[in-house]
């Protein structure tokens, strides 16, 4: 077993990581930190620790950083371990065994616990306990796999090929359409651990309009039946609808109470991630968690409307494979 750690600025949870990683009831382990041209303490903190580091000298994003450990690693079965997850102590046992029992299954990957790694306070309590809850409902065999606690053996990497390192992000959604190809994914909750995310509003909403850019060539993923959904569709909709009609109250004064009305459409929609809000946080912070939730919706709407004209635009924008973007321009075709 070959756990695999991407890092870039990871100083606050690589420590958390490691110790999770080098800690597992399942041996052996290799435990290899991939730096990628990091500027904090995280090359000095993977050194404090028994395990193999590849240091990078320019970042290249989560694609190269990955595939950079693979071609450091020895092991039959590869964990990818982001440096920000600490695993629980039987997670890489447990997605072994899953692999052995299922030889046609090529990817097994984990739930996030619903108590983050580090408790940075009500925004990143938000996000936690949103992908939790998106997670743990989606437990079984599924369309899309998250690389960031998720087992794959060697043989199936080797067939399915690297990660795509034009991808910094939605690299997820590429690699699992080319594993569909051939395997079956299994998403477990035998598999967890806790993760620290975003714990600023401006950065949280920052990395979804990001992220979201390239959902014109994740929409397919996405978008498949068993494909594993982080947002409600009806929520998606009614957000965007909410927005739509906001201008309209001004120039029609009875259709003022309309946006009121999508929204209440947009805070229900999700009935099982409210309750468990509700369940560990209380009708405080559900209020909170609603609104937060909404504007990370806004995000993701201008950041998916921005990647649909740069798709348009510019042929290099998204993953390697693309025609545009393969395709060679003779010089005399003006």
């Amino acid at each position: 077993m070959s756990v695999i750690v991407p890092v870039h600025n990871a100083e606050k949870t690589l420590r958390a990581c490691l110790a999770s990683a080098l800690n597992q009831t399942y041996g052996p382990i290799e435990v290899i930190v991939v730096d990628d041209a990091s500027t904090d303490r995280s090359r000095a903190i993977a050194r404090e620790h028994p395990c193999a580091l590849v240091e990078r000298p320019r970042n290249g994003g989560p694609s190269a950083a990955r595939n950079a450990g693979v071609a450091a690693s020895a092991g039959e079965i590869l964990f990818f371990l982001d440096s920000d997850v600490g695993l629980a102590p039987d997670a890489v046992g447990n997605a072994v065994r899953l692999l052995r029992a299922d030889p046609g299954c090529g990817c097994v990957y984990g739930v996030y616990d619903k108590v983050p790694l580090v408790d940075d306070g009500p925004v990143e309590a938000y996000r936690i306990l949103h992908l939790h809850s998106a997670l743990t409902r989606g437990v079984g065999l599924t369309k899309s796999a998250i690389f960031a606690l998720a087992a794959v053996p060697r043989r199936v990497f080797d067939d399915v090929g690297p990660f795509d390192e034009n991808l910094r992000s939605a690299e997820d959604d590429d690699y699992s359409e080319r594993l569909l190809a051939a395997y079956r994914i299994r998403l477990t909750d035998a598999v967890s651990g806790r993760h620290d995310d975003a714990d600023r509003l401006v950065s949280l909403l920052a990395e979804q309009y990001r992220r979201a850019q390239l959902m014109p060539f994740a929409a397919r993923n996405r978008m498949r039946r068993g494909a594993l959904k982080i947002n409600r569709m009806t929520g998606v909709l009614a957000a965007a609808l909410t927005l739509a009609t906001l201008p309209i109250g001004p120039a029609w004064p009875p259709l003022l109470p309309l946006p009121a009305a999508l929204f209440v459409l947009f805070a229900v929609a999700d009935p099982p991630l409210s309750r468990l809000v509700l369940r560990e946080r209380g009708p405080g912070f559900l209020v909170f968690f609603t609104a937060v939730h909404f504007l990370v919706h806004v995000a993701l709407l201008a950041g998916a409307a921005t990647g649909w004209v740069r798709a348009a635009a510019d042929s290099s924008f998204g993953p390697s494979g693309r025609p545009a973007a393969r395709r060679s321009i003779d010089p005399s075709e003006g």
